[in-house]
């Protein structure tokens, strides 16, 4: 196959000529194998979920306003905050990077026209439909308060609110097999599909974290399946397997769920560092510092996931010596995290910063996650996590990495690529105001968290003693919530508003290197008419600002077959 430079097809295309406008009609979509389409539609899916959860989020911290709680009684509580947990941790957060921004961006920096496998892509994204369609069943079928680890013996236990377990359990289930298969597609991808000139060590960080996350996404999620397969089996038929009361081991479930929830961990937070390193690279305009190094940390994070599920029960009754085991491989974890964000500290040195909305979000993430990753050593020390465990501690830990390291990535990762994914470009006044309110309000919301569980505050419980203390923190939190919500739809009102009356994008908004950024926006149908060929994806001294264009071009004294159109 013949080879040309990206950059001759990212000239101005017909309006018609792309992927939002190359065929019409709901069935297009529906049953359509563009991965972009694909990409948005998981986005749209996604985001439909999160602000589910996050409503139950909200319903959480308003019961918790009162010692003796406001709107809900202790069941009713319950129900709620297991399906914020589950929807959030299985819906949103565990497919939304990679499912919907890696879907519609993976391809295209890899010059490619699609992924590996289009009809397993969708195939993919109707099974997370199917998934997600059980939980709404469990609403309707009896509820659900196991939490969203369906810990054992509460989702064995046949008593109210629990008719809803076999769906959730049936949702999960379905959703784990859209996770293997996404992650067998990029794999395969990544393998066979790259261009002429994009070794491994060429490849956007973007593409690594995705890489390392689709191994995790293989090897981990059958753990989950079978187990979740074996507790549905246990609750419908009586069936010893967990059940102590029918010989039964409640501890081996834990193990079980836990050898996948931690690699989840990082099948979360590991997509979200590469959307981090070249949003600051872009943004900064700096060649990225130590790309080795980051490549292979997102590998040896991979790595560890498998290794530390023991510190999820240090109180379960493990051996000293497995408990120690776990806790000092839990510390190793902390290596390849602070590999990481040394080396984008170090790129944004002497670096031309620019602060836009995208870069707001990457600093915000550095900022959360060095507070995540750091509280989260005193859950790996064992004389702490006896005291911390099961209190607000955790919860606001878990928060700081999940939502405001993961959760926040995933937002600005949406900002970075918004003008290539709709040809539109978003208020950049509102985006700042909105991370602002975003930025205060998790904080807000989380931190005082971390003096709650200190104090001894356990989580889950819908109410709490008058005179413990409690109530300051937990006003502190709410307030936080609303905060932090007002952000979230004022950054749904403004990417709204740019769909109708924003500025149309130019091909490179940013100065992005990397090929993505050297087709028009929004892409053509097949993204390149010819495979491009490759240079440094993080070399950005060939461009510069155009100010007809209001985008990034190539420099006329750099050699390269797009300046011929130029002049």
């Amino acid at each position: 196959m013949s080879t040309v430079d990206a950059s001759k097809t990212s000239g101005p295309a017909p309006v018609t000529d792309n992927y939002l406008t190359h065929t019409r009609g709901v069935w297009s979509w529906l049953f359509t194998l563009d991965h972009k389409r694909i990409g948005l539609m998981y986005l749209v899916s996604v985001l439909g979920s999160f602000f589910l959860g996050g409503i139950m989020a909200l319903l959480v911290r308003t019961q918790l306003l009162t010692p003796e709680g406001l709107i809900m009684d202790q069941d009713q509580y319950n129900q709620v905050f297991t399906l914020h947990g589950a929807i959030m941790v299985f819906l949103v957060i565990i497919p939304s990077i990679p499912a919907a921004l890696g879907n519609f961006v993976l391809p295209i920096m890899l010059g490619a026209k699609d992924v590996a496998f289009p009809r397993l892509n969708l195939f993919s994204y109707w099974l997370w439909i199917v998934g997600a369609l059980c939980f709404v069943l469990a609403l309707f079928t009896g509820g659900l308060d196991t939490g969203w680890t369906f810990y054992t013996p509460y989702s064995i236990d046949t008593g109210s609110a629990m008719g809803g377990v076999i769906p959730a359990l049936t949702g999960v289930f379905i959703l784990g097999f859209a996770s293997i298969f996404t992650g067998m597609n990029f794999v395969v991808t990544i393998h066979r599909l790259r261009p002429p000139g994009m070794t491994w060590f060429r490849m956007p960080l973007f593409l690594w974290s995705i890489y390392a996350t689709a191994i995790i996404q293989v090897l981990a999620t059958p753990v989950l399946g079978i187990t979740l397969a074996l507790l549905a089996v246990e609750r419908a038929f009586g069936i010893g397997i967990f059940n102590p009361a029918l010989g039964g081991d409640p501890v081996l479930y834990q193990h079980f769920f836990w050898f996948y929830s931690h690699p989840a961990v990082y099948i979360m937070i590991l997509p979200g560092m590469g959307i981090i390193s070249d949003l600051i690279a872009v943004h900064s305009h700096r060649h990225i510092f130590g790309y080795s190094f980051i490549a292979w940390s997102s590998v040896a994070i991979a790595v560890f996931s498998f290794l530390v599920w023991g510190h999820h029960m240090f109180t379960s009754g493990q051996s000293e010596l497995v408990t120690v085991v776990f806790s000092f491989i839990t510390f190793s974890v902390a290596i390849p995290s602070a590999v990481k964000v040394f080396n984008w500290l170090a790129t944004m040195y002497k670096g031309t910063i620019s602060w836009n909305t995208p870069m707001l979000y990457g600093m915000g993430f550095i900022f959360i996650f060095t507070i995540g990753g750091l509280t989260g050593l005193h859950l790996g020390t064992l004389g702490t996590d006896v005291h911390l465990h099961d209190t607000y501690f955790v919860v606001a830990h878990f928060h700081y990495v999940m939502m405001g390291s993961a959760l926040i990535a995933f937002i600005g990762g949406i900002h970075h690529w918004w003008p290539k994914m709709t040809g539109r470009m978003y208020s950049e006044l509102w985006g700042r105001i909105a991370f602002t309110l975003v930025f205060i309000g998790f904080n807000l919301t989380f931190f005082s968290q971390f003096m709650l569980g200190s104090q001894g505050m356990p989580r889950r419980y819908a109410s709490y003693p008058e005179d413990a203390g409690f109530q300051l923190y937990h006003i502190l939190s709410t307030c936080g919530s609303y905060v932090l919500a007002l952000g979230f739809f004022i950054t749904a009102g403004y990417l709204i508003q740019s769909l109708i009356g924003g500025r149309r994008a130019p091909a490179n908004p940013w100065g992005g290197r990397s090929l993505e950024w050297q087709c028009t926006s929004p892409p053509p149908h097949d993204n390149f008419a010819e495979a491009p060929t490759v240079g440094d994806c993080y070399d950005f001294s060939v461009l510069r600002w155009d100010e007809n264009e209001q985008g990034y071009v190539w420099r006329e004294d750099v050699s390269h077959p797009a300046n011929e159109a130029h002049t």
